[in-house]
């Protein structure tokens, strides 16, 4: 390994001859302001360079016929076809600004900026336009609209959200913010809430085990919310009405404004949101299916460039919410017969310093991420028993959280020209990450207190070995205090592309999860009359992964019209699983006990089909057929027979999108979400209508949402007011069966999170 390195820093020290090369300048626009920072290169060459904050930009490239192009996130690339020699020196560019995926820029799959069709690892993405299109309000329901992904409500009375990936719970899946894990596993419970979506630039999603990456908690797959980037002086401000099934309301408020200066040498993105929610009662009991929101977020996303060849990137956002769910009166929530109130304040940020150096060929980059939740919390039933009763009133029970997370590392990255025939980028750095979560409530003897550490180096090489054929490999080394040895976990990719249409992909890597308390762990249900907890087996033991993907990416591209699929197989196999055994019941409720079983196997199949008509009709579609089993039947209800079958996890889910725009200013667009039959435990309470405990098998849901929207543009102050407003889950498809009173099972929820939706807003914004 040290050789590597001693080789890796050798070659930043030698020159490369270019005595025979022609220097090509010139400048990247777009609308005729400069683009910075836009990558301009050789198609298939080793020569490449980014442009400065001014778009311009100077590239050695030798003598002949070549391809130049420009490109960077968020606008469509451009090629110019050049005949290098001395009488060429000016080759400017003007890019055009875009929604369209194919050719984007992503850093998720390889932790480095590439061309998605060039990623050996898919990486699909959710753009703010998207967010927009499906009138997303929080990051959780934008994520509904990828392949493989399913997000789902798990508590009637609070509902806590939480993301599938394959099949996999929400502890599988790392949750990003611009690359770091700061998602704790507390934060994992509201956080895909707390997150709005006027915060959000896009948001990258990679399927499947990439643990070599990125530690921990990744064998589901990962999500990377990257944050409003500062591009241009601009500004917006929207305002939402939602009336829910008419007997709730929601209003949102929104506000962004970017501030970039004159040279280009820094910018900031500054952000609002407020949004009220009342809570939802669906079967008239007085008991929320949906609880009230009060949340408030602000923040910044700032660039400053010290140099030429350096760039510091800052983001900080703050967020508060008061989350309340049961029954619905105007008491405080320990005289309510039944209820959960939160209370969260989050403080999130990261700090990222790069530098360039070697003609770009190399860069180093410092970064920290890190974030503060402090919660007040009550969950709590009252008693029917007069004695128990009073009891409960002198000593209520509300508890308190508090969570740190800190993660601080380096990576350095560097190119090499040839490499065995071929150009190679070889990327190796170390992080620390520590994670602190205390979490009581002494009137149930409930105690969580639990501090993970983690040493991790990683190294990777991701290796172009022809303009056709990607190999990539890397691993990752791992010391978690609550694990005794370092982990292993090695990672390769293959990519081929067969001309310039279609690209095979195969990949196989390995992850793990520590014997820790995650996401689910740490929420109280309501179950029978009392409340379910969970606890850790003493010897519980590190859960490991075997994860294999392949699949075929076709896209084909005319001068008005792409159309393309992805098919892709995958398959992960766990060793010591673990599932949650029931332990009985003791003087507050349900005990469960997370241990670890003989294994489990995830497989299936996602298609995902995408079209755009000369960006009139835009169509994008994703299906996901699947299985998830453990090798040996666990048992979950006390006296039930055990199940193979996870729980909570349907065979087939899916979704689509279609946008019609006939003219700039105006578009139209329909969404689908798809959830199939699937398994769920139901607990039995008196005065519930549940009269004994019982797997259920729930039937299927189709929600369908349509949104319209047209901008009324005013050229004299530069602004554009958008009206907009439409229907989600228009034909009400939602469940129907839910528990009634206060000794409800609130973990029997399933199917959509919402009903039906009437929507309408305005969004003022720059021109």
């Amino acid at each position: 390994m040290k050789y590597l390195f001693y080789i890796l820093l050798l070659t930043t020290s030698i020159g490369t001859a270019q005595d025979d090369k022609v220097t090509i300048s010139g400048k990247v626009t777009s609308n005729g302001e400069p683009v910075a920072f836009a990558s301009v290169f050789v198609k298939n060459g080793t020569s490449g360079t980014s442009a400065d904050v001014h778009g311009e930009y100077k590239l050695k490239v030798a003598p002949g016929k070549v391809k130049l192009i420009a490109q960077l996130q968020g606008y469509r690339s451009q090629t110019k076809n050049v005949t290098v020699n001395e009488n060429v020196s000016v080759v400017n560019f003007e890019l055009e600004e875009h929604n369209e995926a194919l050719d984007e820029i992503v850093v998720t799959g390889t932790r480095t900026k590439k061309r998605k069709t060039d990623s050996p690892v898919i990486v699909n993405l959710i753009n703010s336009e998207t967010l927009e299109q499906v009138t997303a309000t929080d990051l959780a329901d934008g994520l509904r609209f990828q392949p493989g992904l399913r997000v789902e409500a798990d508590c009637q009375t609070c509902n806590y959200t939480q993301i599938r990936m394959n099949g996999l719970q929400g502890g599988y899946s790392q949750i990003l913010v611009n690359g770091r894990p700061i998602f704790s596993p507390l934060t994992g419970l509201y956080g895909l809430e707390q997150i709005p979506v006027n915060m959000i630039e896009r948001i990258e999603v990679v399927r499947g085990g990439v643990s070599a990456l990125y530690g921990s908690s990744a064998i589901g797959g990962t999500v990377n919310v990257i944050t409003k980037i500062p591009k241009q002086n601009n500004y917006s401000v929207g305002y939402t009405y939602e009336s829910i099934d008419g007997n709730a309301d929601q209003s949102l408020i929104s506000g962004n404004a970017t501030v970039v200066s004159e040279d280009y040498n820094a910018g900031a993105n500054f952000f609002v949101s407020n949004r009220n929610r009342s809570a939802y009662d669906s079967n008239g009991d007085n008991f929320s299916e949906m609880p009230q929101l009060k949340d408030n977020s602000f923040g910044v996303n700032a660039f400053y460039l010290p140099t030429e060849n350096s760039k510091l990137e800052l983001s900080l956002s703050s967020m508060h919410e008061y989350r309340y769910g049961g029954e619905m009166v105007d008491k405080p929530a320990y005289l309510a017969q039944q209820s959960e109130e939160r209370t969260h304040d989050v403080l999130m940020g990261s700090l990222d310093y790069q530098i360039n150096f070697n003609e770009d060929k190399s860069s180093l980059i410092f970064y920290y991420g890190g974030q503060i939740t402090d919660r007040d919390h009550y969950t709590g039933i009252i008693p029917e028993d007069e004695a128990e009763k009073q009891k409960f009133f002198a000593n209520p029970p509300y508890g308190t959280s508090e969570v740190v997370t800190h993660q601080g590392g380096a990576q350095y990255n560097h190119k090499f020209d040839n490499f065995l025939g071929g150009k190679t980028v070889l990327t190796g750095g170390a992080e620390y990450v520590y994670d602190d979560v205390y979490d009581e409530i002494e009137a149930y003897e409930y105690l969580t207190d639990q501090t993970t550490k983690t040493l991790g180096t990683f190294v990777q090489n991701d290796w172009d070995v022809t303009e056709d054929l990607n190999f990539l490999a890397g691993f990752r080394l791992d010391k978690h205090n609550l694990v005794d040895d370092a982990i292993f976990s090695p990672r390769a990719s293959l990519l081929y592309k067969l001309a310039e249409t279609t690209q095979f992909r195969v990949g196989w890597g390995t992850g793990f999860r520590a014997p820790q308390a995650f996401d689910t762990d740490l929420h109280i249900a309501f179950a029978g009359g009392g409340v379910s907890r969970i606890s850790l087996a003493e010897d519980l033991m590190e859960e490991r992964s075997n994860s294999f993907t392949a699949s075929i990416n076709y896209d084909r591209a005319t001068e008005h019209f792409i159309a393309g699929f992805t098919l892709e197989g995958f398959h992960t196999h766990l060793n010591d699983a673990f599932y949650l055994y029931p332990l009985g019941q003791d003087k507050f409720g349900e005990r469960f006990e997370k241990r670890n079983g003989s294994g489990a196997t995830v497989k299936g199949l996602t298609l995902e089909a995408r079209a755009n008509f000369d960006y009139l009709v835009e169509l994008e579609a994703g299906f996901t057929y699947q299985s998830s089993k453990f090798e040996d039947a666990v048992e979950n209800i006390d006296g039930l027979s055990a199940k193979r079958e996870f729980l909570r996890t349907p065979n087939d889910y899916g979704y689509a999108t279609i946008t019609y725009t006939p003219t700039k200013n105006f578009n139209v667009s329909a969404n689908l979400v798809y959830t199939g039959k699937m398994d769920i435990a139901h607990y039995a309470g008196e005065g519930t209508g549940q009269d004994v405990d019982e797997y259920y098998e729930t039937p299927s849901f189709t929600e369908l949402s349509l949104r319209a929207a047209y901008t009324l543009d005013i050229p004299k102050i530069s602004t554009g007011l958008q009206f907009f407003a439409g229907l989600k889950n228009i034909t009400n498809s939602y469940q129907d069966d839910f528990d009634i009173g206060k000794n409800r099972d609130s973990d029997y929820i399933y199917g959509p999170r919402a009903p039906r939706t009437v929507f309408a807003g305005l969004k003022i914004k720059s021109l």
